[in-house]
């Protein structure tokens, strides 16, 4: 299976400026994720999918390839995570180069191990009906016993587990945001959804996987990142 890996990264992220190239840990930020990937072991390329200059030339300085430049169609804030995948497919294919599986990668991904990556690849090649393998999380509490707030008053969601004892309740699942790996055919269906009926899951650990948004969620990061750096040296 000849696999590719994209990181998407504008310039124009909004709630945190220049989030793909600021630093993190002393280096900017994209380059970690491009470390990841490149020491996965299993992409034929590693490329970067951006509008601007600054971050192309951060990424070929670690390593990613920059074969052409994110189109203004899909460098905007209404542009989908879908929208760019086919985009560089597309201009892969119109060069005469064809991937069976591509993973794409976010930028925030900087607690994925190159392991973690290899497990997703590894799973989407065994199970042959599987169109995307992404990461999740287990819920901390479950949401079977989900609260809402409702003309200023608690009302359980799912009353008939009011009385239900926790761990006695099915685990349930949110998407990580880290990554996706996806069989390249699948973004021939204009339907096609990532988190569609054919897609498979990595259960990641919480320490693995942060989303940020917020100058919170960033230390949150930056956190986690120290805490997975002990545990490795130990």
């Amino acid at each position: 299976m000849t696999n590719l890996a994209i990181i998407p990264a504008r310039g124009g992220s909004k709630r945190i400026p220049r989030k793909n190239i600021r630093p993190f840990q002393g280096q900017p930020i994209i380059s970690h994720v491009i470390r990841t990937a490149r020491e996965c072991g299993v992409f034929a390329e590693v490329m970067v999918s951006t509008e601007d200059e600054e971050i192309a030339g951060i990424a070929r300085k670690y390593g990613a390839s920059i074969p052409f430049m994110r189109s203004v169609a899909t460098a905007g804030d209404n542009a989908t995570t879908l929208d760019v995948l086919r985009e560089v497919v597309a201009a892969y294919r119109h060069a005469g180069r064809e991937f069976d599986a591509l993973c794409c990668i976010y930028t925030p991904a900087v607690l994925t191990r190159p392991a973690t990556l290899r497990s997703g690849c590894e799973l989407l090649q065994k199970n042959p009906d599987a169109a995307c393998v992404l990461g999740v999380v287990t819920f901390e509490h479950p949401t079977q016993r989900a609260l809402a707030v409702r003309n200023g008053k608690l009302q359980m969601l799912q009353p008939e587990h009011a009385h239900s004892r926790t761990q006695d309740l099915e685990p349930t699942y949110h998407d990580a945001g880290q990554w996706y790996w996806l069989r390249t055919a699948a973004l021939r269906d204009p339907d096609f959804r990532i988190l569609g009926p054919s897609a498979m899951p990595v259960v990641l650990d919480a320490l693995e996987a942060q989303d940020i948004d917020t100058e919170q969620d960033w230390n949150l990061a930056e956190a986690k990142y120290q805490l997975l750096l002990r545990g490795r040296s130990r």
